[in-house]
C-alpha cells in the first residue's frame, strides 16, 4: 500500500515509483505479531525518520480504511482539487503543499459512491507528540485539523472526514497505535452535485494513471492524468499561439503514448492477462519472515492486457472517461490486498495487479 500511495499521479519526465517503496522497508519491521520498527531503523537520522514516519503514516491507515470502508478509488488530494477545480473553470484556485491551505492527503470513494476525505500523520516520537500532530478544533485549530483543507460533497455522498495518526512502536518498546479523529471542515473546497461527474472522472484518472505508471507506461500515465497538457489544471491556451502549441504538445505526447503501449520489449505477461514488468532484488541482508530467512524479493506489476489494447487506439481522452465509452473504466474496482505465507498481492478490480514474493 505504501508503494501504491507514494506513486505520483501526474509528473513529467521523472518517476519516483521505480519499485523502491515496495522493498525499502522490508528490514524495518520486526517479526513481532504487531507493527514495530527494528532498533536500527528507529535510530535513523531525523530526516530519514520523518520520511519513514510519513510513509507508514499513510500506508497503515489507508490499509485499514480500505478494508473497512470498501474503497474503490483512492485519489491524491492535491491532484483531485487541481483537476476538478480546473474542470469547473476555477483555474485560479491554488493548492499549497504545506500549511493551512494544504489539500487533504487523500480523497477516497467507496463502492456505494460515498466520498471520504483523509489527512495522514505518522510519528515515532510517542503518543504525546502524536496527539499534537492530530491537533484539535480550537479555537484556534491546531495540528492536522488546522492543516487539513477539507472537501465538501453533497448530502448523500458525504462520508467520513478523518485525520489519522499513527504512532509507530519500536521493538522492546511500546506498541504502535492508530488513531482517527473527525474534525469540522475549515474553508472547504465544495463539490456540488452537478460536479460529481468531474469528481468521479478525477478519481478514475488518478487510479488508472498510477496503474499505468507502476506497470511501466509512464507517458500513457501522463496523458491519462493530464489530458489537456503537462499539468492536471491545464485546459486551453490564453492566446491562439499558445493554444496551437498546447494542441501540438498534446498530439505529440499522444503518439508517444501509443508507441509506448504497443512496445512489448520491456513488458512481461503474468497471471492470466496482465502485462507489465518484473524486478528481482537481492536484499543487502536477510530478513526473517515467519522464522524463515528471506534474501531475495520479486516484484511484479501489470495492467490488464485488454485495457492496454483498448488504450492503444485512443490514449488521450479529453472528455470525461464515462462520456468516452472507454470499456477499461468498468475494470476498475475495489482495491484488494491479500497475503499468504511469503507473498502478497494487491489488485484494483481486474485492471491492475501487483505481486511481491519473498524468497530464501
Amino acid at each position: 500500500m505504501i508503494g501504491y500511495l507514494t506513486t505520483p499521479t501526474s509528473s513529467t519526465g521523472v518517476s519516483l515509483s521505480e519499485f523502491w517503496a515496495w522493498v525499502r522497508y522490508l528490514s524495518a519491521v520486526t517479526p513481532d505479531p504487531d507493527l514495530r520498527l527494528t532498533s536500527s531503523f528507529a535510530d535513523l537520522d531525523a530526516h530519514q525518520k520523518t520520511i519513514l514516519s510519513d510513509d507508514f503514516g499513510m500506508g497503515a491507515p489507508l490499509l485499514w480504511l480500505n478494508e473497512h470502508l470498501d474503497l474503490d478509488r483512492i485519489v491524491d488530494g492535491r491532484y483531485f482539487v487541481e483537476y476538478v477545480a480546473a474542470s469547473m473553470g476555477a483555474t485560479q484556485r491554488r493548492t499549497a503543499k504545506r500549511g493551512p491551505n494544504k489539500s487533504p492527503d487523500f480523497v477516497a470513494r467507496d463502492t456505494s459512491g460515498v466520498w471520504h476525505v483523509i489527512e495522514c500523520k505518522g510519528t515515532q516520537s510517542g503518543r504525546e507528540y502524536g496527539a499534537r500532530q492530530l491537533g484539535n478544533a480550537g479555537p484556534p485549530p491546531t495540528g492536522g485539523v488546522a492543516q487539513k483543507r477539507s472537501i465538501l460533497f453533497p448530502a448523500g455522498y458525504t462520508g467520513q472526514r478523518l485525520v489519522s495518526g499513527l504512532q509507530i512502536g519500536v521493538e522492546a518498546g511500546n506498541p504502535s497505535h492508530l488513531t482517527f479523529i473527525d474534525p469540522d471542515p475549515e474553508k472547504p473546497f465544495v463539490v456540488s452535485e452537478q460536479d460529481l461527474e468531474l469528481a468521479n472522472d478525477a478519481a478514475t484518472r488518478c487510479v488508472m494513471s498510477k496503474a499505468l505508471r507502476l506497470s511501466g507506461y509512464e507517458t500513457s500515465a501522463e496523458v491519462t492524468a493530464s489530458p489537456f497538457g503537462r499539468r492536471p489544471s491545464e485546459r486551453y491556451g490564453y492566446s491562439k499561439k499558445l493554444e496551437e502549441q498546447r494542441v501540438q504538445e498534446v498530439n505529440d505526447r499522444n503518439e508517444r503514448a501509443r508507441d509506448e503501449l504497443k512496445n512489448r520489449e520491456r513488458t512481461s505477461l503474468f497471471g492470466e492477462h496482465f502485462l507489465g514488468r518484473e524486478q528481482h532484488f537481492a536484499l543487502p541482508r536477510s530478513v526473517i519472515v515467519d522464522d524463515t530467512p528471506v534474501s531475495r524479493v520479486v516484484v511484479r506489476q501489470g495492467l490488464n492486457e485488454d485495457a492496454i489494447k483498448e488504450m492503444q487506439d485512443r490514449p488521450t481522452i479529453e472528455e470525461t472517461i464515462s462520456e468516452s465509452g472507454a470499456e477499461w473504466e468498468a475494470k476498475i474496482g475495489r482495491s484488494m490486498l491479500k497475503s499468504e505465507e511469503r507473498s502478497a498481492t494487491m489488485t484494483i478490480g481486474s485492471v491492475f495487479r501487483s505481486e511481491m514474493i519473498l524468497e530464501k
